[in-house]
């Protein structure tokens, strides 16, 4: 085991990931890319150098463990974005529009994936992300489901990008229908993918107006908690029922909680909470790198149009929705 981390071929495939996340960072403060975000930068760099250079096999383990183990370890990291005790005593109502929010999601996905009889892992995926809270829900969500890594790879991409277009899409839209702030906030985070997504499009709103979309962004990241346990659940139970085998647990999301708790009803300093969200946002971006170097172009051709319709066909009815929600609320 010890020999298998040490390995020479296998830091020089951690390493490989970490210089291009790197990269794709440092590409995201121009400003064709600022908005893209890293994860998506680094996705494409993943993809492209693939198709034109082919997938460096010697590094694989390294890669593959960026892209699995690092990847777990950023999501259990994810939980320091959240603080239970104020989304407990303040986010009630968003917590049932969360919910709503999540429940309308995979019902739209479900019924498209009837329609557009598509791949079934990557539209559960996309109903995860659109849902609850893009990437992270997608990498969380893959992992029960044991979904492939390029199909991980597919979703994240669609959402990534689909959410971007619509948050920049929102800082037009708001001034249009002369929506208050905190109106405007509350839309944002129902209906907005990412929690950088929430940010972009909140940043045309006060201080008040962003604090609502940060609410009611996190009260749906939140429920990635309750939701993945009972994803895990009925996948154990239809399991159970096929085969009498037992469902392999993500312990991982144990861990999730945990830090979710401490932060919570652990102050944390300003400086160390920055560096963690530094840190997770690079673990991030090198699995990223992984799952992209994991997709061949023919899979993209083949697999990612009709989901992209089917993305931004609940984008559009759930961003309507939500806009008359937020607007009555």
């Amino acid at each position: 085991m010890i020999n298998k981390y040490f390995n020479r071929l296998f830091i020089s495939g951690i390493l490989f990931t970490l210089v291009i996340a790197i990269l794709s960072i440092l590409l995201t403060q121009l400003p064709i890319l600022s908005s893209v975000g890293s994860l998506a930068v680094a996705l494409l760099i993943g993809v492209i150098y693939r198709q034109s250079l082919g997938y460096p096999e010697p590094l694989r383990p390294g890669i593959t463990f960026s892209a699995k183990k690092l990847l777990r370890f950023a999501i259990v990291l994810y939980g320091f974005k959240l603080n239970l005790q104020l989304i407990l005593n303040d986010g009630w109502v968003m917590i049932l529009l969360g919910i709503g929010v999540i429940l309308f999601s995979f019902a739209m996905m479900h019924l498209l994936n009837k329609y557009f009889k598509t791949n079934s892992s990557i539209m559960f995926l996309l109903a995860a992300g659109t849902g609850i809270c893009g990437a992270a829900a997608i990498s969380a969500v893959s992992s029960i489901i044991k979904a492939k890594e390029e199909d991980t790879a597919i979703s994240i991409g669609l959402i990534s990008v689909v959410g971007t277009v619509f948050a920049l899409s929102y800082t037009f839209i708001g001034p249009l229908f002369d929506m208050n702030d905190v109106t405007y906030g509350i839309w944002s985070g129902l209906s907005l993918h990412e929690i950088a997504q929430v940010v972009l499009a909140g940043g045309s709103a006060n201080d008040e107006g962003m604090a609502m979309a940060l609410l009611s962004k996190l009260s749906r990241v939140f429920l990635l908690i309750p939701v993945s346990f009972l994803i895990m659940y009925f996948i154990s139970r239809r399991k159970h029922q096929k085969t009498g085998g037992k469902v392999d647990i993500p312990y991982f999301l144990f861990f999730f909680v945990f830090v979710a708790v401490v932060n919570s009803f652990i102050a944390i300093p300003h400086n160390l909470s920055a560096a963690i969200d530094q840190l997770t946002t690079l673990l991030m971006v090198m699995a990223m790198v992984g799952l992209g170097l994991s997709v061949p172009l023919k899979s993209i051709r083949e697999k990612a149009l009709k989901p992209l319709y089917a993305l931004v066909i609940t984008s559009v009815l759930l961003s309507i929705i939500t806009f008359y929600v937020a607007s009555v609320i």
